[in-house]
């Protein structure tokens, strides 16, 4: 009897090794796919980035774990300002979760990029994306979007582009650059498994997007007017700081004996957050969260 007991205990094991084994290799062929497919149209140089119509920022938390101040939602809000002012993206589109009226992820990155000068016509907060998939889903079939810039993490990118190709959208990487955080092993192994996930989403059971509402096609603002008398005049106060600098540099050194002396970069930027409510055009998954 004992031994029957082992013989079938011994099968159990094998079947469910095998099954490991079968996940692991579908887990790496996954990955790989998904990474080949979408190397070459991801940019990690924000100046190379492509330019676009909307930008799509995928929502994080603002705070890390740790308590700190979560360096990949910085590094994405950074990266789409920059990209508003150099105008490679015409609109953002800020997608995120929001499930309770105590974490909001579109009004935090609304607020931080209103912080960095960003308009408010040039912003659109999507209230239930959820995930990557209901995010892409919803920009596609809520906000009418058929050409985007992803900006995110180079380790999420993959995952998202493929999800949009999937859908029919045109879309290109940015890869933001940050510092990695404490925990970074989680997230990789987590987007690893997710990868794998997506497959089974897009092909085998049908996922579809936890919320959509009714249509709301982006509304694209004009660029600011800038006249040619604020252009000179900024750069003639960015050649009179930079003979200042150079002054004081030449100073500096005659005083330290011809040695170069450590250069201070001065302090300034946008402090605090706006605090005005959201505004413009919100989606109507808002409501469904009240």
């Amino acid at each position: 009897m004992y031994r029957k007991w082992g013989v079938g205990l011994r099968a159990i094991l094998m079947t469910l090794g095998a099954l490991v084994v079968c996940l692991v290799i579908a887990g790496v062929a996954a990955n790989l796919w998904m990474v080949e497919r979408t190397r070459g149209r991801i940019d990690h140089q924000l100046s190379q980035c492509v330019e676009a119509p909307v930008g799509i920022v995928f929502g994080t938390s603002l705070w890390s774990r740790q308590g700190g101040r979560n360096p990949y939602f910085a590094a994405r809000i950074e990266a789409a300002a920059s990209l508003m002012r150099d105008r490679r993206v015409d609109h953002l589109l800020l997608s995120g979760d929001n499930r309770t009226r105590y974490y909001n992820e579109p009004v935090s990155m609304w607020r931080e990029l209103r912080a960095l000068r960003v308009r408010d016509v040039d912003m659109t907060l999507d209230y239930a994306g959820f995930s990557t998939f209901d995010t892409l889903v919803r920009a596609q079939a809520v906000f009418d979007v058929e050409r985007a810039l992803l900006i995110s993490q180079a380790w999420h990118l993959p995952r998202a582009m493929f999800i949009a190709d999937a859908l029919g959208l045109k879309v290109e990487g940015c890869a933001v650059q940050d510092e990695e955080a404490d925990g970074i092993w989680r997230l990789r192994a987590r987007e690893w498994l997710a990868r794998l996930a997506t497959l089974g989403d897009l092909y085998l059971w049908g996922r579809e997007a936890y919320f959509l509402g009714p249509e709301e096609p982006l509304v694209i603002a004009k660029p600011p007017r800038v006249s040619a008398q604020a252009v000179a005049a900024s750069l003639h106060l960015q050649n009179e700081k930079n003979l200042q600098e150079e002054k004081e540099q030449e100073g500096q050194s005659s005083t330290s004996g011809g040695v170069d002396a450590d250069v201070t970069p001065p302090e300034g930027g946008p402090e605090g957050e706006g605090r005005e409510e959201a505004s413009g055009s919100l989606s109507a998954a808002g409501t469904a969260h009240e």
